[in-house]
């Protein structure tokens, strides 16, 4: 889809918070709309009239004006766009209009994410390949800046598709190795370094969390560290930490059938941090940014780990495995270890679908945040607000800092006799390894992937969460 600052074309869409009085329509059409279609202006809502002796217009709802944010804008648009697709349209023009505090530039942006939003869909296995007829949008606005704000929402959008793909991509095609050579060909050429530690260099460097993860696969693991360092190699990093479980069985705590049928999905946190990267050095952010994957399969062999084997990692702490199926906060503790101690880290923010327990708590469409330093978090939270993203905190305790201690080992990685708090007790574990960096984990369990309908304009399958967020916080961080 092309979208740029142009003329009138014979269809147009206008985005109208409640209340609006339409007097952008003629009398007629405005006097229809209110008076027989009963069009109020509520989010999401439709007034079509487009065909033969029509105005050709969509008009949709924005909501209450007090309560408009750029993602209202987002979605409404994604709305229109649905709408001409459905009905075989191939161009529109848009009428950039601002209503109550909302940035002129901010409505322009969510107006052209909310167009492509659409054009998203995983296919690369089908052999009927889906393609939608709206294939050029024409913003009327005077902007001047215009296009290179069109331009960094296309640059972002396309960030966000690199990581849906990754996580949409079954596992038999995506495991470390592979994941590795995709994301040395997807920054090649570019300001990005691509560093990737194989089997022996993470015996060199003691990764023995991450290597025991790895022990029951046939698959070698692998960590993938990222520069993008455009203030210079003195300067600190923010650092980006994701969890790449490729494919997840739960070892020797075997999950279902059910419960394994998306479990390529379980390195979405390495996806987005990927994603992310992409989306920062494509709109040639001025921060330093390095992300930090660790790549594993956990199946099972008669190599696998097992429940109650005691286990080093790269800072030295023991960790007594209660629970194979706890498996993505061993690979965490070595790469947050990594972030923390051998780069110059600022900031640590990790991204991990690591608990079910999350989505008992929040549901599938909220991120569970939770932190060493609110500052911080309060920082990533007004990022996800922009991103439209929702986030939510959860503490952690000293209560739950005393739960993960061992009686034969210095940690536990799960308790059989737990009751409640999962998602907790995992951020708990997980602050041991940051080494008192300002930190942010985000439990994205819930929020990743979604099996039926996505939620609001987002697909089925991968949502591409929280690369959005990931880089609005790059952006705006001092």
């Amino acid at each position: 889809m092309k979208i740029k600052v142009g003329k009138q074309l014979s269809t147009t869409v206008y985005l109208v918070p409640e209340e609006t009085k339409l007097e952008m329509l003629s009398d007629e059409t405005a006097q229809y709309a209110l008076k027989q279609m009963k069009f109020k202006g509520q989010l999401n809502e439709k007034f079509v009239y487009l065909g033969p002796n029509t105005d050709n217009i969509v008009v949709i709802g924005l909501g209450p004006l007090d309560q408009l944010t750029k993602d209202h804008y987002v979605q409404a648009t994604n709305t229109a766009a649905k709408i001409l697709n459905e009905q075989k349209f191939e161009s529109t023009s848009v009428q950039v209009t601002t209503y109550g505090t909302i940035d002129e530039s901010e409505v322009l942006q969510g107006i052209a994410e909310g167009f492509l939003q659409t054009d998203y869909s995983f296919d690369y296995y089908k052999k009927d390949k889906t393609f939608n007829s709206l294939t050029k949008v024409s913003l009327l606005t005077d902007l001047e800046n215009a296009d290179k704000l069109i331009e960094e929402v296309v640059n972002v959008l396309k960030s966000v598709n690199v990581t849906r793909d990754l996580v949409n991509t079954p596992a038999n095609d995506l495991y470390p190795e592979t994941l590795a050579t995709k994301v040395e060909e997807l920054f090649e050429g570019t300001q990005v370094d691509v560093e990737v530690f194989n089997k022996n260099d993470l015996e060199e460097l003691g990764a023995k969390a991450l290597l025991a993860v790895s022990q029951g696969s046939a698959k070698e693991p692998r960590m993938l560290v990222l520069k993008y360092l455009p203030l210079g190699n003195e300067e600190p990093v923010i650092s980006l930490v994701g969890k790449g479980v490729t494919y997840d069985s739960g070892g020797y705590a075997i999950k279902s059938a059910k419960g394994m049928a998306t479990m390529m999905t379980d390195m979405a946190g390495a996806g987005a941090m990927i994603g992310a990267l992409h989306a920062i050095a494509s709109n040639n952010i001025q921060q330093n940014v390095v992300a930090v994957i660790g790549a594993t399969e956990n199946l099972i062999s008669g190599e696998a780990f097992k429940n109650g084997d005691i286990i080093d990692t790269l800072k030295g702490t023991t960790i007594e495995v209660m629970n194979t199926d706890a498996e993505g906060r061993l690979v965490l503790a070595d790469v947050l270890y990594y972030a923390a101690a051998k780069l110059n880290s600022k900031y640590i923010i990790d991204a991990a679908t690591l608990t079910g327990a999350v989505i008992a708590a929040l549901g599938p469409n909220i991120t569970g945040a939770m932190t060493n330093n609110q500052a911080l978090l309060k920082d990533v939270t007004t990022a996800s607000k922009t991103a439209g993203e929702d986030m939510w905190q959860l503490p952690i305790t000293p209560e739950f800092r005393e739960k993960i201690k061992g009686n034969h080992a210095d940690l536990i990685n799960s308790s059989i006799n737990f009751v409640g708090a999962g998602t907790i007790f995992a951020a708990a574990f997980l602050e041991h390894f940051v080494e008192d960096v300002p930190w942010v984990h985000l439990d994205i369990a819930g929020t990743s992937y979604a099996s039926s309908k996505g939620n609001k304009y987002l697909p089925k399958g991968a949502s591409g969460i929280p690369v959005k967020t990931l880089y609005e916080f790059v952006k705006s961080s001092k």
